[in-house]
C-alpha cells in the first residue's frame, strides 16, 4: 500500500462526493465525521477556526476504504484502518508536510496510528482519553424521575447555553471546537438542546443533539452544573431527549463517553445505550511538526 493511494482535498463539497458513500454506509463508527462535515456545510468552512479544514480517503481498486478529516488547530479523525493503512497514511501526511498533534480514532486505529506516526515523525503519542461509543437499544426512563420537565432550549436560552456549554468543555478536558456563541446559534437554530427544568421553572440540566446525517443523530454534550449533580436531572433530559428523537423516526441514536467517567457509562446503560466500540484519543508530542 502506498502513500499515494491516499486522496487529500480542502474542497469539503469533492470531499462528500468521493466519499460520502463511505461516510453512510457506517453512520456509527463515522458519526463524528458526518456531522462535522453536516456542520461545515450548512455554517461554512471556518464553522470550527480561521484554518480551513482538511479532508482525506484511501481509495483501492475504485473504492473508497477509508477516510480522514482535520480542523486545524485539532486533532486529526479518522475512520477504521489496518495497520498497514494506518502506516500509509502517515506516511501520506509526512510527505504533504501537514502538522498533526495528534489522533482521534477507533481504539485499535488510534494506536496503530500512533505508532505509525512515531516511526515517521519520532513523536511519541500519549492517550489523553479513552471513550465507548453507545447506540440505544430500547429506551428505559431511569426512575425515580426527578421533579420537573424537559423543554427546547430557545432564543432566550442563550446566555445559559454559552456558560453550560464553556463549562461542560473545561469539566471533561477538552478544548473548545467551536465559540460557545455559534455553537449555541447553532444548536438553537434547529433545537438541538433540550433542557430539565424544575418545577419553578428553573434550568438544571441540558442535553444536546446533533442534526440527523445518514439516518443517525448523537446525542452531545450532556451537563449538569456541579452543585446539582447526583439528584438524576442528568438521567432524566438523556431519557428525554431521547425520546424525542425516536418520536422524529430515527432509530440510529449515538453517544460517547468517557471511559473513566463510571457514573456516566453506567447511567447510559440503565437508559438503554449498548456498546459499540471504543475510541482514544492520542497527543503526539517529541518532535517538530513536518515540514516545518
Amino acid at each position: 500500500m502506498r502513500p499515494d493511494d491516499w486522496y487529500c482535498t480542502q474542497d469539503l463539497t469533492a470531499f462528500l462526493a468521493h466519499a460520502g458513500g463511505f461516510l453512510r454506509s457506517r453512520p456509527d463508527l463515522h458519526t463524528v465525521a458526518l456531522t462535522v462535515t453536516e456542520t461545515l456545510r450548512t455554517n461554512g468552512p471556518r464553522a470550527y477556526g480561521d484554518e480551513p479544514p482538511v479532508f482525506g480517503a484511501l481509495e483501492l481498486d475504485g473504492q473508497v476504504r477509508a477516510a480522514y478529516f482535520r480542523t486545524p488547530p485539532y486533532h486529526l479523525n479518522v475512520t477504521p484502518l489496518a495497520p498497514e493503512e494506518a502506516d500509509s497514511l502517515a506516511a501520506h501526511l509526512v510527505g504533504l508536510g501537514h502538522a498533526v498533534p495528534g489522533v482521534i480514532a477507533a481504539r485499535e486505529t488510534a494506536e496503530s496510528f500512533s505508532a505509525a506516526w512515531r516511526r515517521h515523525t519520532g513523536a511519541r503519542g500519549t492517550v489523553r482519553q479513552r471513550q465507548r461509543l453507545y447506540r440505544l437499544g430500547n429506551l428505559t426512563v431511569p426512575q425515580p424521575v426527578p421533579a420537573g420537565r424537559a423543554r427546547v432550549a430557545g432564543k432566550e436560552d442563550r446566555e445559559l447555553l454559552m456558560r453550560w456549554h464553556a463549562e461542560f468543555v473545561e469539566a471533561a478536558g477538552h478544548v473548545a471546537a467551536r465559540d460557545p456563541g455559534a455553537w449555541a446559534d447553532s444548536r438553537i437554530s434547529y433545537g438541538g438542546v433540550t433542557l430539565w427544568e424544575g418545577e419553578d421553572g428553573t434550568p438544571l440540566a441540558m442535553a444536546g443533539v446533533s442534526p440527523v446525517v445518514a439516518g443517525q443523530v448523537r446525542v452531545a454534550p450532556v451537563y449538569t452544573p456541579a452543585p446539582l449533580r447526583g439528584r438524576g436531572y442528568a438521567g432524566a433530559v438523556t431519557a428525554a431527549v431521547t425520546r424525542a428523537v425516536l418520536t422524529t423516526g430515527v432509530r440510529e441514536v449515538l453517544l460517547f463517553t468517557d471511559l473513566d467517567n463510571r457514573t456516566s457509562n453506567s447511567l447510559y446503560q440503565r437508559i438503554g445505550y449498548r456498546a459499540v466500540a471504543d475510541f482514544a484519543a492520542y497527543d503526539f508530542r517529541g518532535a517538530p511538526a513536518p515540514g516545518r
